[in-house]
């Protein structure tokens, strides 16, 4: 059962965002690019109806507390997804490092001020 369908996202500013976006998103899973008009949008392989992120610009958008969070399924692919948020352009919050036993993660924002998390547990 999928957790869940999609995620629209909001940025202030796509073109800002996008370089981030365009890393970040195939290294997590999402690796088919969808060309969906005023969107930056990528998709599982999955055959059929895929889970999808879609990140669209609006300039009123505000970020806030929330947080989306990442499974990993290996405490090495939360420091491999951690160093590619950094050379994406990803802003640090906390981590990667052991938060409770057997809860890793890594903490941070988008170049717009979202937040996300990548974790493992084990």
């Amino acid at each position: 059962m999928k957790r869940y369908d999609h995620i629209d996202l909001r940025v202030t500013d796509l073109a800002a965002a996008s370089g981030f976006y365009e890393t970040l998103l195939p290294a997590l899973g999402f690796t088919r690019r969808m060309e969906v008009e005023g969107w930056l949008q990528f998709e599982t392989e999955e055959e059929g109806i895929a889970q999808f992120f879609g990140v669209t610009e609006s300039p009123g958008h505000v970020a806030n507390e929330n947080r989306i969070a990442f499974a990993a399924e290996r405490r090495e692919e939360v420091q491999r997804l951690a160093a590619v948020v950094a050379n994406a352009g990803g802003k640090a919050i906390e981590g990667p490092m052991e938060y409770t036993p057997g809860y890793h993660a890594v903490f941070f924002e988008d170049p717009c001020g979202n937040r996300f998390e990548i974790c493992h547990r084990d």
